[in-house]
Order: structure tokens, then C-alpha cells, then sequence
């Protein structure tokens, strides 16, 4: 039998630092725990019952609930200024006791199809492990987004442009379901190895094995269930307040209300606007909103965050902004729009050809280069050093790792090798049947096409970009699918997506963006579908049952995604636009506001015009050497201090990539995020480790459930009646820091702000 990976204190130690263990061991034919990982051993059950029902009427019905909750609510909160990201675990708790409700009041009785001979029964019996599984899975595909909804987004609230939606429609299908279609090449090496052990999985693994052990409630205590109704009842009820009454709470910046007139005095306490020092929010949703919750995120990887969000903001920026760096004094310190020379907005519409929505050359070159914010600008150089520091880190700390484990793959594959889980499998179910990958491929390549190049060619991508961007995504699934699948680790094509395009096919933003998606998410959607495969590996979970419920759910979650956003941009009045919207309104759109500057960044003027001699950051290039760099010292004083433990937790990716996330994250979302994480994480684990083990997952689903429901609770029975709120001082939903968005260079005149 498998043995638990739990301590004796309850703690899970799925994701140990040490490096993973390969000792295999077969007795006879005897079936034993043979994975060559030993945190698989400590987590995953070696046992299998094939007799229990996966594809129930409990699943389909708690699964597309579940995902379309989760879709719901994922896109409507992605509209407003704090991002609240309702995770697949919060539906993982409360399906639950749903599915045993189901399983004690449902009639058991078969149930005929008409015209046909299939029959089905509401209650097949009790609620198992596998049906709780898939749905999760559903939930999975709720709870990941559909990117492709911020282009439809920037076309019609900030471009203000007419876009099929149909055209729209086939762009979420599409963008989601394309990576599934080569996902099927690569199952044989990344799910069926048992080298390639997706270490996130585990996690998940515990969570399941905890639900679903017997529990008494302990004396004086509270279940696990009776702890989480408790908590999501205070957060619902709490929200409220910073929902609808006192919005100012979700961002408190003491030193803006302490030098009410002084520049440089909110530049630096404003949370929203400036650096942040001193500010905080009493709202989870300002903790929660950007970053994910800091419950689930493990301590090392919070100060690395902190330590990237330290050296950007706390460092490089004040260097540059008061040493007037690229003329940072002519615009805000902290900012994600484009400007002019003059410090004015940039006016997207004195350089777009309107017939054709490209860039007109002479009407660029007669008005001014795009300029960037300090905070933007270096959080652009910082992303190309992300990039090539997770390279040359996963190489110089897992390199040997990796390739030892993937030589073993392909001994494994050529020689069939398999341990206990792919064993029990292969023994008790069929395999997906290759044909069903290549149906979805061949489906998605040609309907994505269509989508650009039909339509009057409103996305403006040709057919070669649809195909060059498959191939981009193709070619990356295999190598960065094992990162991940060894390092838990995925570098982002983003960037490599936006340069070449960028480069190849300037002046238009919608190709752009289109590329970006079909190039990035993709591969993104490939990796999630292969991990959750892996996922099922572990459970013992049919794998036809496994992908007719992922590529359901990814049908459902685009619909639902587009379907929202579609709805909340054809009625919520002036959505996207802050300087139009009723005071105590929420529907800023600040990540929508982010992807809508990188259109014209990278689509609009492109790279070309931006990182050369001809624009104004050719010297952000050296980033790309830095981030390559970066890691070397550490892992020299890894290699040269082994005793040292903690050198071996600095991670460079995730500090050059800390800022990531800003904007549309503030100063304030960072602070909270980390003052939550390690109090948590850090004090509670050390001090009350028994409690943390018990109760912490279960603290985090309740927390983004309550605040989620009672957030669509306000917004259909008040908001969407243009009921905010009693107009007083703290119904303003910024952190009353209005020069922290000053410039500060002689002679700049912007509204609001003293002239210097």
C-alpha cells in the first residue's frame, strides 16, 4: 500500500525541497509502489477500485454547475478594480456534501433515454473519490480563464470598434481548445512516465485523500465543513463593507492623508498610484485579488515575490524616477498607460489609420515616440530577464535532473516500461483513442482561421500567423511540459509571441494580440490538459471519462467567459472607462487596461519602433543578458556552501518576475498578499502547525467564496441599478492619493496637478 505523505502533526509534505528520489523496487508480480519518485510513493495510493462509477448523473450535473459558477464569477469580477480569481478548490469543498446530499435524497432507480435503450440512475450509489474528481476538473476548466476575452474587451471598450460576435465567439472557442489537439502527441512521455511526476498534482492528491477520509468532529471543534460554512458566512456578511459602504478600505494610504499636498509625498504612500509605503487593505479581496490567495502559496516563494517587488519598486525605480531616467519626471511614477513627449496621454487616434486600424507611418513620425511610465518601462526589461533567467536557472539547478529523467522517459517508452499507475491503467481502461486528438486539431485550425481571415478580417491575423503561431506552441509544449513536469515551472511564450510578431507584422494591434493568444495560450491550454490527465493518472480515473470532461468543460467555461463579457460590455454603462464611471463604481478594468497598452506597444508601434535606436528603450535590452546571468552566482554559492540551505531558496525567475503581475496588481495588493502569506505561512505553520495543516485550504475556499457571492449578491439586487452606496468620503474606491499620478518635470501642465 501506498503510505500517506503526512506527518504526524497532519502537515503534507507533497512538495518536499529535496531533490526526488528514484529508487525502484519489484517483487515478483506482485503489484507494489514502484514509482521511481519517492514524493509520489509518500502521496499516491497504489490501490484501485474500477467498479465505481466516474461519468455519474452527480458529476455531469455538480461538474457544469461548477463550471459555469466558476466561469461566471471569474469574468465578473475580472471587470472590477480588485480582480477577485475564485479558485477550483473553493468548488473542490463545497461539492462535498452536495454529492453526498445527492447520493442520500436521490431516487435510485434507472432511468430510460427515450427512443433509445440507455439507461442511467440519478444514485448510482455513494459519492466516490472519482466522480469528486472530474468534477473538480470541471471546475478547473471555470477557474482558468479565457484569455482571448481581453481582446474582445479592448476591441469594443477601448478601441470603441464593431466586432462580430460570432468572430468573437470562435476566438474563445478556438484559443482554448487548439492546445488539446496536440496535447495527445505527447501523453506517452508526459503522463504515462513515471518520470514525469507534475509535482502541483500532489497537492491536490492530499486534498482529495483528506476530503474524503472519515472525520469526527473534535471535542470543543469544529469539521473541517461546520469551519468552512463559519468562515464564509463572516466573509460574506463582511464584504459589505468594503463592497458597497466603505469602499476606501480595500486601499488605506496614511501618508497621502497626512501630506495632502505634496507630489512626492504620495508618490511614495499611495498604494494605488505610487510606491505604497505604509498602505494596506482590509478587504480579501485586495489580498486575494491579483496574486491568488497567499494561503496557498508556500513562504519561500512569497518573499522571492517580495524580493522581486522590493528591488523593482523599492530600487530601480525610485533611481530612475528622481535621476529623471528616459525623462521619468514627465510622467507618473507609477502607470501603465503610454504618453507623449509632452507628458500628455498618448493619442492613440492621431496615429491609427481609422479605414484600416493600422499604424499610419507619417502621422507617427510627425507627433512623438511612445513613452512608458519608470514602473512600466522596467517591468518590460524585467519580463525579458524573467524569460532567460528561467532558462539558464532550470538549467544550471534542474538541468541534470531533467535530462536524466527524460532519458529514462524515452528508455521507459521505447521498453514499456511502467510503474504501479500506469500499470493499473492500462490494466483496467481503455486508452484515448488517438483519432480524437486529431479530429480536434484539424476542427480548431480550421475554425481559427476562419475566425480571422472571415469577417472582413477584423482580427486582422492572416492564416500564416494562425499557422506560425502553432508551430511556436508546438514546438515549446514538449521541453517546457517537462519543466513543469519535473520543476513545477512554466515559462511564458508571451513575450517571445509579441516580439516576433511585433517584428513581422508591425502597425497592427488585433494580430498582435490575436498571435500572442494563439501562440501562448495554446500551449498553456496543452500543459493544463496534460496536467490534469496526470492528475487522473493518479486518481485512477477512466481517461475517456478524463477528456470528454475536460473538452466539455472548456467548451462550457469559453461560452460562459464570453457570454459574461459580452453581456457586462453591452450594459454596464461606460465599463472600462474610470473617468466616466458614477463615483463607488467598480468596473475599472484595470487588467483590461494592461492588455490594452501592450496592444499598442507591442501591436500599434511594435517593438521595432520601441526597443531600437528608433524608439526610446534600446537599453532594456541588456535585460535579456542580466536575467541569463542572474542565476549563476547562486547556483555557484549553492554548489560552493551546500550546508547553507537557504541559498538554495532564492530563486531569481521568481524575483526578476515578481512585479509580473503590476499592473494591473498595485503596491498595496503586493503588501497585503505578503503580509497575510507569512503570518500564515511563517508564524502560524511554525507555531500552531497542527491547526495550518487542518484548517488553512479550507480558511482560503471560504474567504473567495464568500467574498464572491456576496459581490454578485450587491451587483444584482444595488450596482445594476445605479445604487452605489451613501455618497460620503469613503465611497471613493481609490485611496484619495490624487497627485500621487503628477508629474513632476518643469512646465508639464495635466489636470489636477500643480505645475512645477
Amino acid at each position: 500500500m501506498g503510505s500517506r505523505n503526512i506527518e504526524e502533526d497532519g502537515v503534507p509534505q507533497a512538495l518536499s525541497l529535496e531533490k526526488p528520489q528514484t529508487e525502484i523496487k519489484i517483487i515478483g508480480d506482485e503489484e507494489v509502489n514502484d514509482s521511481p519518485i519517492e514524493q509520489v510513493r509518500l502521496t499516491v495510493p497504489i490501490t484501485d477500485d474500477p467498479s465505481q462509477p466516474a461519468l455519474t448523473f452527480r458529476t455531469w450535473f455538480l461538474g457544469i454547475v461548477s463550471c459555469v459558477v466558476l466561469s461566471f464569477l471569474n469574468r465578473f469580477f475580472g471587470f472590477r478594480q480588485n480582480q477577485l480569481s475564485v479558485g477550483s478548490i473553493s468548488a473542490q469543498i463545497i461539492v462535498l456534501p452536495l454529492g453526498k446530499l445527492m447520493a442520500a435524497t436521490l431516487p435510485s432507480k434507472p432511468i430510460r433515454l427515450p427512443l433509445t435503450k440507455w439507461t442511467f440512475s440519478m444514485n448510482p450509489g455513494p459519492f466516490n473519490l472519482k466522480e469528486h474528481v472530474l468534477i473538480t476538473i470541471f471546475a478547473n476548466c471555470g477557474a482558468g480563464g479565457v484569455y482571448a476575452v481581453y481582446i474582445i474587451t479592448i476591441v469594443k471598450a477601448f478601441y470603441k470598434r464593431k466586432l462580430n460576435p460570432l468572430a468573437a465567439m470562435l476566438l474563445a472557442q478556438t484559443t482554448q481548445l487548439l492546445g488539446y489537439g496536440w496535447a495527445g502527441l505527447f501523453r506517452k512521455y508526459l503522463v504515462d512516465s513515471p518520470f514525469m511526476w507534475w509535482p502541483a498534482n500532489l497537492v491536490q492528491v492530499s486534498l482529495f485523500r483528506a476530503l474524503h477520509e472519515k472525520e469526527k468532529r473534535p471535542k470543543g471543534g469544529l469539521t473541517r465543513l461546520q469551519f468552512f460554512f463559519m468562515v464564509f458566512a463572516s466573509s460574506f456578511a463582511y464584504y459589505v463593507v468594503p463592497g458597497y459602504l466603505f469602499p476606501t478600505l480595500s486601499a488605506l494610504s496614511f501618508v497621502c492623508w497626512i501630506w495632502k499636498n505634496s507630489v512626492t509625498a504620495q508618490q511614495i504612500g499611495a498604494g494605488l498610484n505610487g510606491l505604497g509605503i505604509g498602505s494596506f487593505g482590509l478587504d480579501w479581496s485586495t489580498v486575494a485579488s491579483f496574486l491568488g490567495s497567499p494561503l496557498a502559496s508556500p513562504v519561500f516563494a512569497i518573499i522571492n515575490v517580495l524580493a522581486g517587488f522590493i528591488l523593482n519598486l523599492y530600487v530601480l525605480v525610485p533611481i530612475a524616477y528622481w535621476t529623471n531616467t528616459y525623462e521619468a519626471k514627465r510622467f507618473p511614477i507609477f502607470s501603465s498607460h503610454t504618453f507623449d513627449s509632452t507628458g500628455q496621454p498618448y493619442n492613440i487616434s492621431r496615429i491609427l489609420n481609422e479605414a484600416t486600424f493600422d499604424l499610419d507611418h507619417d502621422a507617427f513620425n510627425s507627433y512623438s515616440k511612445l513613452y512608458l511610465s519608470p514602473f512600466f518601462a522596467f517591468n518590460y526589461g524585467l519580463s525579458f530577464a524573467t524569460l532567460t533567467a528561467t532558462i539558464s536557472h532550470v538549467a544550471l539547478f534542474d538541468g541534470s535532473d531533467i535530462w536524466q529523467m527524460w532519458k529514462r522517459t524515452t528508455s521507459a517508452a521505447r521498453d514499456k516500461f511502467a510503474d504501479v499507475h500506469t500499470r493499473l491503467m492500462k490494466k483496467h481502461y481503455e486508452a484515448v483513442p488517438q483519432w480524437w486528438f486529431h479530429i480536434i486539431l484539424v476542427a480548431t485550425v480550421a475554425l481559427s482561421i476562419y475566425a480571422c481571415e472571415g469577417f472582413d478580417k477584423q482580427l486582422q491575423l492572416p492564416w500564416w500567423g494562425i499557422l506560425l503561431a502553432c508551430a511556436i506552441a508546438l514546438f515549446f509544449t514538449l521541453p517546457i511540459g517537462i519543466i513543469q513536469a519535473t520543476t513545477n515551472q512554466q515559462p511564458g511564450l508571451n513575450v517571445i509571441t509579441e516580439l516576433i510578431i511585433g517584428y513581422m507584422y508591425p502597425g497592427r494591434p488585433l494580430a498582435n494580440v490575436a498571435f500572442k493568444t494563439y501562440g501562448y495560450i495554446s500551449m498553456s491550454q496543452a500543459l493544463s490538459f496534460l496536467a490534469d490527465f496526470k492528475l487522473g493518472h493518479y486518481m485512477k480515473i477512466p481517461p475517456k471519462s478524463m477528456f470528454l470532461v475536460q473538452l466539455i468543460g472548456t467548451v462550457v467555461a469559453s461560452s460562459v467567459y464570453f457570454g459574461t463579457a459580452w453581456w457586462l460590455l453591452t450594459s454596464v454603462e461606460h465599463i472600462c472607462d474610470p473617468s466616466a464611471l458614477p463615483e463607488g463604481s467598480p468596473w475599472t478594468c484595470p487588467g483590461d487596461d494592461v492588455f490594452y497598452s501592450a496592444s499598442i506597444i507591442w501591436g500599434i508601434v511594435g517593438p521595432g519602433k520601441m526597443f531600437t535606436k528608433e524608439g526610446v528603450y534600446p537599453a532594456l535590452n541588456w535585460f535579456f543578458l542580466v536575467g541569463l546571468l542572474a542565476p549563476v552566482p547562486i547556483w555557484f554559492l549553492s554548489r560552493k556552501f551546500p550546508e547553507i540551505k537557504w541559498i538554495g531558496l532564492i530563486h531569481i525567475p521568481i524575483i526578476l518576475g515578481g512585479t509580473g503581475n503590476m499592473p494591473p496588481a498595485r503596491a498595496v495588493h503586493y503588501l497585503s498578499w505578503a503580509a497575510v502569506g507569512i503570518f500564515f505561512n511563517y508564524y502560524v505553520y511554525r507555531r500552531f502547525k497542527g491547526w495550518w495543516a487542518r484548517h488553512t485550504y479550507i480558511l482560503s475556499a471560504a474567504l473567495d467564496a464568500g467574498v464572491a457571492f456576496m459581490g454578485v449578491f450587491l451587483f444584482l439586487t444595488l450596482q445594476s441599478y445605479d445604487i452605489f452606496g451613501p455618497h460620503w468620503w469613503g465611497l471613493d474606491s481609490t485611496d484619495h492619493c490624487p497627485l500621487a499620478t503628477c508629474p513632476t518635470a518643469p512646465g508639464i501642465v495635466i489636470e489636477g496637478c500643480p505645475v512645477f
